[in-house]
């Protein structure tokens, strides 16, 4: 038999053994609970949904707008990823091009004007430079009317009562106030009365 002293020894040796034991096993109770949460129905590891994929230019509407009226734009020419894209009522050019993932190396600027506002069905053809911009309007108008929100200064010249000087004076009023929301709004272009409005309002729409 081991002596006293012996016994005396092993008891508080023993009895730290089974502390640490039992901390141990609490751990990896805790590790087991842990991963027994992090599992979810079937076994299959829970995971945050992906964010959804950026999709290219060409081959569907890149950018979603959140919340609002949205409308689709098609951007071409020196951009660097050209296609159809969805943005909000109320975007102007800068907008899409930014969406469009800006101006290429290539791209003539000079002749944008990057604060208009843009409509539904509208394309934008960015040239490069040495080409001769091209003024794209909106979506065409019904019966041959000139839409008044996406005509370029050509298209408003063709107006009877509308010269370079009027064209330039609703491009203006159109970049500093955004699309004009009823045919009246062209009264308050300077130098648009009523006897020019009423040579106007059956040949124009928005």
């Amino acid at each position: 038999m081991d002596p006293p002293a012996a016994l005396a020894v092993r008891r508080p040796v023993r009895a730290r053994v089974g502390v640490g034991a039992a901390i141990v096993l609490v751990l990896v109770g805790l590790g087991i609970a842990v991963l027994v949460s992090a599992v979810g129905p079937g076994g299959a590891t829970q995971s945050l949904p992906p964010s959804a994929p950026s999709t290219p230019g060409g081959s569907g509407p890149p950018r979603s707008a959140a919340g609002g009226v949205t409308i689709y734009v098609h951007i071409l020419g020196a951009v660097a990823k050209p296609g159809l894209y969805l943005l909000r009522d109320g975007d102007r050019a800068v907008d899409a091009i930014a969406a469009a993932g800006g101006f290429t190396p290539a791209a003539e600027q000079a002749g944008l004007n990057l604060a208009r506002p843009i409509v539904d069905g509208e394309q934008i053809l960015v040239p490069a430079v040495g080409e001769t911009p091209v003024i794209t309007p909106g979506a065409p108008s019904a019966g041959g009317k000139v839409n008044i929100n996406t005509a370029d200064e050509a298209a408003l010249e063709t107006l009877p009562r509308v010269g370079p000087a009027m064209a330039k004076r609703i491009l203006d009023w159109r970049a500093k106030n955004g699309r004009f929301t009823a045919l009246e709004d062209l009264m308050s272009v300077t130098g648009v009365g009523q006897k020019t409005f009423d040579s106007l309002k059956d040949l124009v729409t928005l």
